[in-house]
Parts: C-alpha cells; sequence; structure tokens
C-alpha cells in the first residue's frame, strides 16, 4: 500500500529533521538579535557578553536529555551558584525563565530525534500534557509571588525528591524485545491492530511497519490492549496503556513544581511511566514530548504574565536576558540531538546516579540558603 500524503510528510519530516531542528534556533536569535526588546545602547558587546554560556548549557542540556529530565533541573542550580561566580546574581523569577526558554528547545529537539527513532508514544505523551496543563500554569503564576527563601526552599525539596526518585529508578536498558512474545505480534499472539499512534494491521506472526515512520519502525496493539513498538532500528517493545491514575497522580504534582521551579514534571514522570511497566527508552521518548510542551507553557507564562498579574514581581518581555538566552537555545537544541546517540551507547544508570548525587548536593545547599545560611 503505498503511504498516504499525510505519512509522506510525516516521514520526510523524520528524515530531515535534523535541518528542521537546528534551524529553529537559528531564526530565534535572528528574531531575538532584530526585535527583541533591548537595552538602548546595546552593541556587539551586549551581544557576547555571555558566549561562555553555551559550553556549560551543551553539557547539561546532553546529561538530562539522556536520562529525560527536565533541563532546568541542571540550569537553574547553575545559574544560582556558578553563575554569580562568573558574573552577577539573577533574581528567581528570572533564572527560572532562563531555565525555561533553554530548556524549552533543546527538549523539543530531543523529542523529535527520539520521535524519528520510533521511541515515543503519542497516545500517551499527549493524555499527559493535557492532564497536566492547569498544574503548570498554576505553578507558573505561583512563582511571580512566592518570597525568595521559600522559592529555595521548594527548589531544594523538589531536587531532593527527584535524587531519590532517581536514586531507586532503574533506567538501566531493559531488553528491546519487549517480551511476553513481543515478536509475536502481542501478547496473545494475534496480529496487533491499529493503533491511534499509527501503524497498519499485520499479517500473525509479523510486526506492526509504518510507512510513516523510518526504516521498520511502527506501532501496532492486539486485542488485549498490548501495545508492540518497534524502533527505527528493528528493536521491539511490549507494554499496555494500563495506568493512567497513577501518572496523572505523578505529572500533576510535577506540573506545579514545573511551573514554578522549571522543572519537576520529567523526575516524577519517569518514575510513574516504570511504575505502570512503561519500557524504558520509550519512557524517556515519550516523557520528552511531555516535559518540552510543559516546558513551552510555563516559559510563555513567565515571559508574558508578569505585565498582567496583580502584585506581581515587576517582570516584562523586555527583563529577559536576551544576550544569554541567543546562546542557551543553540546549546540546548543540540544537546537534545546529541542525547539519543549517548542514550543508546552508555549505561543510563551511572548517568542516572551520578545526576541524582549532583541534586542531592545542590538540594543541602538550597536549604541552606533558605534558612538564611
Amino acid at each position: 500500500m503505498a503511504p498516504t500524503n499525510p505519512s509522506q510528510v510525516q516521514k520526510s519530516f523524520l528524515k530531515y529533521q535534523h535541518f528542521f531542528v537546528f534551524a529553529a534556533p537559528v531564526l530565534f536569535v535572528l528574531l531575538v538579535v532584530t526585535a527583541a526588546p533591548t537595552p538602548a545602547n546595546a552593541g556587539l558587546d551586549y551581544w557576547l557578553e555571555y558566549w561562555w554560556l553555551f559550553f556549560f548549557f551543551l553539557l547539561g542540556a546532553t546529561i538530562v536529555n539522556t536520562v529525560g529530565i527536565s533541563g532546568s533541573a541542571m540550569f537553574v542550580p547553575f545559574l544560582i551558584f556558578i553563575f554569580p561566580l562568573l558574573a552577577h546574581e539573577l533574581e528567581p523569577e528570572t533564572l527560572v525563565k532562563i531555565g525555561l526558554i533553554s530548556e524549552s528547545f533543546g527538549l523539543s529537539s530531543s523529542a523529535v530525534a527520539f520521535i524519528q527513532y520510533g521511541l515515543v508514544d503519542r497516545r500517551l505523551g499527549l493524555s499527559l500534557v493535557a492532564g497536566s496543563i492547569p498544574f503548570v500554569v498554576g505553578g507558573a503564576i505561583l512563582s511571580f509571588y512566592i518570597p525568595e527563601p521559600l522559592f529555595h526552599g521548594a527548589l531544594g525539596i523538589a531536587l531532593l525528591g527527584a535524587a531519590y526518585l532517581l536514586f531507586t529508578a532503574d533506567l538501566a536498558h531493559d531488553d528491546p524485545d519487549g517480551g511476553d512474545g513481543a515478536s509475536e505480534g502481542g501478547a496473545s499472539g494475534q496480529a496487533p491492530e491499529s493503533a491511534p499512534d499509527g501503524g497498519e494491521p499485520v499479517a500473525a506472526g509479523g510486526l506492526p511497519d509504518d510507512d510513516g515512520k523510518l526504516g521498520p519502525a511502527g506501532v501496532g496493539i492486539d486485542e488485549e490492549g498490548t501495545v508492540t513498538r518497534v524502533d527505527r532500528e528493528g528493536d521491539t517493545y511490549s507494554y499496555t496503556w494500563s495506568g493512567y491514575l497513577e501518572r496523572f497522580a505523578n505529572y500533576s504534582v510535577g506540573g506545579a513544581f514545573q511551573g514554578l521551579a522549571g522543572f519537576g514534571i520529567g523526575e516524577l514522570g519517569i518514575i510513574s511511566m516504570l511504575r505502570t511497566n512503561v519500557p524504558v527508552r520509550v519512557a524517556i521518548g515519550t516523557n520528552h514530548v511531555v516535559v518540552a510542551s510543559t516546558a513551552i507553557l510555563a516559559s510563555l507564562v513567565h515571559v508574558f504574565a508578569g505585565g498582567f498579574l496583580p502584585g506581581a514581581h515587576s517582570l516584562s518581555l523586555a527583563s529577559t536576558p536576551w544576550n544569554m538566552v541567543v546562546f542557551t537555545v543553540p546549546a540546548t537544541t543540540l544537546g537534545g540531538q546529541i542525547a539519543p546517540y549517548v542514550s543508546n551507547a552508555l549505561d543510563t544508570d551511572t548517568i542516572t546516579r551520578g545526576v541524582a548525587s549532583l541534586f542531592s548536593v545542590i538540594s543541602v545547599a538550597l536549604f541552606g540558603m533558605a534558612v538564611g545560611f
């Protein structure tokens, strides 16, 4: 069967996604340089002042996208503790804004890369994004009113919780054959039917093959509700969509922290997916879509809502440090593209435990700041 026109468009986009992904930060930088509200005397020195941020954010974006958590979990602590040593202190709402804008590009870049690999469950991701929206918006609005000590305390709690969850999670690569008859078309051995994520009915004993995806990738579902997913390398994964209630609870709480501090939904979300038996690589890929979407939403609230909320901190579009984000956005975009290759080559569990250890140390420092040490 010849692919339909939407399938051709989707497949072409995935095939040339590197061009589209890297065009986005270029257009963003051009728009910022030419149209963003900047100081009246802004010249070349203004735009090049923070060039060195590119390397810090590239490393951070590669790490967090490999694990599948929010970029701001690394960026916000960096801006609190390291950035003042090299430049100057930033207001809490400003550093959260920088972290959210940067991770929006980085996670979107990485999400597209995982989609290209066939490791994103769109049905699962869209339902989680829809359920978390009010909590993300509520947390972002709260950030305009919360005092700085409470902000640091909330940040410390979020990081400590994230560290605990990462320490207890098993993010090592699981066997991609999915088990339970994945190679036979599902748990029951019946041919998987077309799933909302795409895919075509296949012959008994076969595997789904979707014309809209690259390589042999596809997704199908059998009569018992078992999803069989094939990535572009031909590896198969089997799971079900059960466990929505637990995932909704985790993504709701994480969404509130995502809006408030710039991270939280990725850390809580990845745990709930693993607890509901979503394969690790599918969980990481799908979590990227959720975190990227909520980060974009939270960024819009942080950038534009300050001028409309009564009694909110004095924030406006002009207060955004554009000479910082013109370097952090390209860096996180590149890191997002590198992450799937790093995830495939390295032991994700080792990286996860290193990140969790770092979060533990940072959370202690944040608690100290919250109580005035």
